[in-house]
């Protein structure tokens, strides 16, 4: 229950960061001086030759984060059921701080000509078309299976009965203890997608989500196995026949 804290400061701050791109659209705009300044340091200030297809790429990217936010804030206060759990104050802070950085890593991407208020051309390509159906599928799945889970713990008429643990089926289930998890990932990926394949910077933050939803789903999947002796043999941890 915790995680919704982060996805408040998420939507709030990515879409702050949001409003002042498309405010950066119009002619004469520039993003602010102190975020200029902020990514001065941790950004880059060269020119590109493909700087309208990177300046559309990192504001979709943007937009998708801030969506897929606000979609896993309200699973958080309308669909999932959370037991009394708790979280330690270091990963907690570290949530927070992570989903700052994140939309300021996606700010660093536009080109430096479009801070400085220049405008440019854009142009849709074949991996933004790519990035955005493999975004909206990794997130229907992902949705279901939150959707799957809660169900565990409600009765047909969605009354909250048990906070108890139970095997889940159905959907992505059926290949993988921890389907949500794969489904984050897939959704990092395909923001990987959108920026061109090619952006560095964006692909360690995958590798970042990768390894913590698959130590996580680890987890998960043992606990599974060690409380559940009929617990399917078939099924992985995280990632479909492989892992």
């Amino acid at each position: 229950r915790w995680f919704t804290h982060f996805y408040v400061v998420s939507v709030l701050w990515n879409g702050f960061l949001l409003i002042w791109l498309f405010r950066a659209e119009f002619p004469g705009g520039s993003l602010p001086s102190w975020i200029q300044h902020m990514h001065r340091a941790l950004g880059r200030d060269s020119q590109s030759e493909d700087a309208g297809n990177e300046h559309f790429s990192a504001i979709l990217v943007l937009l998708l984060l801030w969506l897929h936010s606000c979609r896993r804030l309200a699973e958080c206060l309308w669909t999932s059921v959370f037991s009394n759990g708790v979280i330690h104050i270091v990963q907690y802070c570290f949530g927070l701080g992570y989903y700052i950085a994140v939309g300021s890593t996606v700010l660093c991407q536009v080109p430096a000509n479009i801070k400085n208020g220049k405008e440019l051309s854009v142009q849709i390509c074949w991996y933004h078309i790519v990035g955005v159906l493999m975004y909206v599928w990794a997130s229907l799945h992902q949705h279901r299976c939150l959707v799957i889970l809660a169900n565990l713990r409600k009765s047909k008429s969605g009354k909250v009965v048990s906070l108890s643990h139970s095997v889940p089926f159905g959907d992505w289930f059926e290949r993988v203890s921890c389907p949500h998890y794969f489904a984050e990932f897939l959704i990092y990926v395909s923001m990987a997608i959108i920026l061109g394949f090619h952006n560095v910077t964006w692909w360690c933050v995958v590798m970042y989500v990768l390894f913590n939803q698959a130590l996580a789903a680890v987890l998960c999947h043992e606990f599974y196995e060690k409380n559940f002796s009929s617990y399917p043999k078939h099924r992985k941890a995280f990632i479909p026949f492989v892992f």
